[in-house]
């Protein structure tokens, strides 16, 4: 499953990885979008003990039964060959004093022969985990340990060990890593969602300092940070930094209620907004990790979008929810089952669909194989449709082509705001629709983001293939009495429905 790209929570100049890194310039940014007490053979995890009906005026206790469990991790990076040391990215200036002896002991070249010998460079990482079993298996980011030469690990106690990775999953940012040759304190995965408002403890390695504690309140869960299909992350205010990255976020019983894993700051700093991998999460991933080395998904095959206010106006819906199909893919269990561009899928095994992040979570979370029943809004009613889950290819994309703007011969339709022209009679614009060749600035159709040489598939669900065909199907919307026109509309993206308001004559 593939949802269309919505508007993202946060600009994606400023959400960052948490992972530090150090040398080389070789920052980890993202730039844009948990157990009982331990005992002294540590075989069993470790939580404080606190009364049921009351909560601790401080974290101490609970921050001395679960730090020996959390781990700091170092990464050595191959970031390939350079001319220098410093590349393109030199810090010293062409006077500095220190020139001379970075050329000679940093770059390891022969004075006075600059950048002449190409040679590997490395660039090392820093980033926090925590042991979930005493016998060395550690989560951490995916991030992280992504393209790592090697893998260590330093505990609370001082020791370093050397760490394997087992298995990473990018489309959530975890990974699984294990430390041979000992017996280890480990910590639980919380097996209930926390609430808002409640007590949370960071624990890690900000900017590779070591075991540090940081205590805040989940403010926020359900969180969309437009990093992948299936963002579904704790927001908490505990202060958070990079080198965080893959660190637990403890309750007040020392359980694991997510893993860190980025952060809202426009200086790169905490500035009290951080997000998390809920733990149910975890324990589905890193179950998969620990048995297969890998994570299979469900799939049905679909590109699916919000429906919002405008949509459900002009589909007759009583109220927004669900999941719009854009298309489904050919050949996909959808597909096989009946399910057609324009159906609203509100249910799965009779369970409500709140919202397309909501569906591509749940199939998700489906093992391949499993059979499932989904309820589709279409043509005024809902309908049910059985069929068998598939496993989620690697790279599911829809791209419309790359369209050549020439020989264009362009039709008004100024209810719209719009120009159109045949897609046949446009190169590369395909033989079905209607391509956009121009678009007023304050028109209906630029306030909801059509753009020059997108495609329009169908109006008001009827299939456009001249301007003509725009123009009637928009009269017979208002003719119905309706407010908005639904239109499907293929981009680079891939095809979605935009609910656009009629202008009366």
């Amino acid at each position: 499953m593939q949802s269309v790209p919505a508007q993202r929570l946060l600009s994606g100049r400023r959400l960052a990885l948490l992972a530090s890194a150090v040398g080389l310039g070789a920052a980890l940014v993202f730039v844009g979008p948990g157990f009982n007490p331990v005992v002294a053979s540590f075989t069993t995890p470790a939580y404080a003990q606190t009364a049921s009906a009351q909560r601790p005026v401080g974290f101490a206790d609970v921050v001395a039964k679960v730090k020996p469990a959390v781990i700091s991790v170092r990464v050595k990076m191959d970031v390939g060959q350079q001319s220098s040391a410093f590349g393109d990215n030199d810090p010293l200036g062409p006077n500095s004093p220190f020139r001379f002896f970075f050329r000679r002991f940093g770059d390891n070249q022969t004075p006075g022969l600059r950048g002449q010998f190409p040679r590997r460079q490395f660039a090392t990482g820093q980033g926090s985990g925590f042991f979930i079993s005493a016998d060395g298996y550690a989560v951490t980011n995916n991030h992280v340990v992504d393209k790592a030469e090697s893998v260590e690990v330093t505990t609370d106690d001082g020791k370093t060990h050397t760490a394997k990775v087992i298995g990473t999953d990018p489309r959530t940012d975890l990974a699984l890593i294990k430390v041979d040759g000992g017996t280890f304190p480990f910590v639980q995965l919380a097996d209930q969602a926390p609430r808002i408002g409640d007590w949370v403890l960071a624990v890690g390695n900000p900017f590779g300092l070591g075991g540090t504690v940081t205590a805040g309140i989940v403010s926020a869960r359900g969180r969309d940070i437009g990093a992948g299909p299936y963002d579904d992350f704790i927001q908490i205010d505990a202060p958070v930094n990079k080198g965080n990255s893959g660190g637990p976020a403890f309750d007040v019983d020392g359980r694991v209620i997510g893993v860190n894993t980025a952060i809202f700051s426009p200086s790169g700093g905490s500035v009290g907004i951080a997000f998390a991998i809920p733990a149910e999460t975890v324990q589905s991933v890193v179950s998969q990790l620990k048995d297969t080395g890998k994570v299979t998904r469900g799939w049905i095959g679909v590109q699916i979008q919000p429906v919002t206010a405008d949509i459900a106006d002009s589909l007759g819906m009583k109220d927004a929810h669900g999941a719009l199909v854009a298309e489904p893919q050919q050949n996909s269990p959808a597909a096989k089952a009946g399910v057609k561009s324009g159906d609203v899928i509100v249910s799965l095994d009779g369970r409500p669909v709140p919202d397309a992040r909501t569906l591509a979570r749940r199939i998700s979370a489906m093992a391949p194989g499993t059979a499932v029943k989904i309820g589709v809004f279409r043509n005024g009613k809902e309908e049910q449709l059985s069929m068998t889950l598939g496993e989620l290819p690697k790279e599911v994309a829809a791209r419309a082509k790359t369209r050549d703007d020439s020989d264009r011969q362009s039709t008004n339709i100024p209810h719209l705001g719009l120009s159109l022209a045949p897609a046949a009679n446009v190169s590369g614009a395909g033989s079905e629709g209607v391509v956009v060749t121009n678009v007023d600035p304050d028109g209906a159709a630029a306030t909801h983001g059509l753009k020059t040489g997108d495609v329009i598939l169908e109006v008001g669900g009827q299939a456009v293939n001249a301007p003509a065909d725009v123009r009637r199907a928009v009269n017979e919307a208002r003719a119905a009495g309706k407010h908005t026109v639904m239109m499907r509309v293929k981009t680079e993206q891939g095809p979605h429905y935009v609910a656009v308001p009629i202008e009366r004559a």
